[in-house]
């Protein structure tokens, strides 16, 4: 029952279903559960928490991860994919809390000032919580010293920046030695991300990592986190 309830939340993560009402990458799911209403029914049954986030969601991210990189999938395949992990985490946090399970870590996510897309930031802040990290997305368009301010508040170990213009790539290493002179630099790890960025960009800036993609950005994370534990 248990592996079958998981099995189902993985599949309909896969389909992009968030409720009954939805219809799926394929045809005739519509009236089934979505990934709500099987989590929902995973909690009621008891089903450990870390195992819903991690055999269901984030199994369920990972084929999705699969088929995005065979050009099986497309962005908004993707993007409801992670819509569908979004609602369950929202179902998820508050018993988070109370169980006593800790998050992987915390990241700000931003798109830079000048910069008003955000779909990429998006993608990114949906795979992170499906992949256990909390995210504080404070927006596009968004200056230096708002950024560095809540780096100072918020005490992330992460740091994502977007950037979907050439002419506002530069504020991307402005931010940087914004945070060098705060004092910050040190305590937090900068990923940079975007069309126009490369992985050459990022080390010219002094960025710690960089994500091509949703996914490359969360396994950026993942080693950047292992790093941290080493």
């Amino acid at each position: 029952m248990i592996d079958d309830i998981l099995e189902l939340i993985r599949e309909n993560v896969v389909q992009g279903r968030i409720t009954q009402e939805d219809e799926g990458m394929e045809e005739g799911m519509e009236g089934q559960p979505g990934v709500t209403e099987l989590t929902e029914k995973a909690l009621a049954l008891g089903i450990n928490i870390h195992d819903i986030i991690n055999k269901g969601l984030t199994a369920g991210m990972e084929l999705v991860g699969q088929k995005f990189d065979a050009k099986e999938y497309f962005i908004p395949d993707m993007l409801a994919s992670g819509q569908a992990v979004g609602a369950a985490m929202e179902i998820l946090e508050p018993h988070l809390a109370k169980s006593g399970i800790k998050t992987k870590g915390k990241i700000v996510v931003a798109t830079v000032k000048g910069d008003l897309h955000d779909i990429g930031k998006n993608i990114v802040s949906i795979l992170l919580r499906g992949a256990g990290y909390k995210v504080i997305d404070i927006g596009n368009d968004i200056d230096t010293q708002t950024i560095v301010d809540a780096i100072r508040t918020e005490k992330p170990q992460f740091l994502g920046l977007s950037a979907l213009l050439t002419s506002t790539m530069m504020t991307m290493a402005n931010t940087i030695q914004a945070l060098d002179k705060a004092g910050l630099r040190d305590k937090v790890k900068v990923i940079v991300g975007g069309a126009p960025v490369s992985e050459e960009f990022a080390k010219s800036i002094g960025a710690d990592g960089y994500g091509a993609d949703g996914f490359g950005a969360v396994r950026i994370v993942k080693s950047l986190a292992s790093d941290e534990d080493k």
